[in-house]
């Protein structure tokens, strides 16, 4: 392989990474905890989108209750969120060939 060669296929994972971090605004992730009671939502850069909290927890005495389980949704959340990303570009790295480690989070 060529320099100029080396160079385009460069050019060409720099190109398809870009358009995945454009995909990663649209993946979203529903984080649940407390049976339901809490839900929010994260898109795939990890960006609170939507927070759901059950009436039954707002009262005085449940400040703690809600925090916790706001917390816990969160961590639910951010898990898948780190899956689908990791599944999409372990996708691109096979697409284009590649040995895994070559694109950041697809090894």
């Amino acid at each position: 392989m060529n320099i100029s060669e080396l160079f385009k296929q460069a050019q060409d994972v720099q190109a398809r990474a870009n358009a995945m971090q454009e995909q990663l605004a649209t993946i979203e992730a529903e984080g649940v905890s407390g049976a339901g009671l809490v839900k929010l939502v994260l898109n795939g850069k990890a960006e609170l989108k939507k927070v759901s909290i059950d009436p039954s927890l707002l009262r005085p005495d449940g400040q703690q209750v809600v925090e916790d389980l706001i917390a816990a949704a969160h961590a639910d959340a951010k898990g898948k969120v780190e899956l689908v990303v990791a599944e999409q570009m372990q996708r691109l790295a096979r697409d284009m060939g590649l040995p895994p480690g070559m694109v950041p989070g697809a090894g």
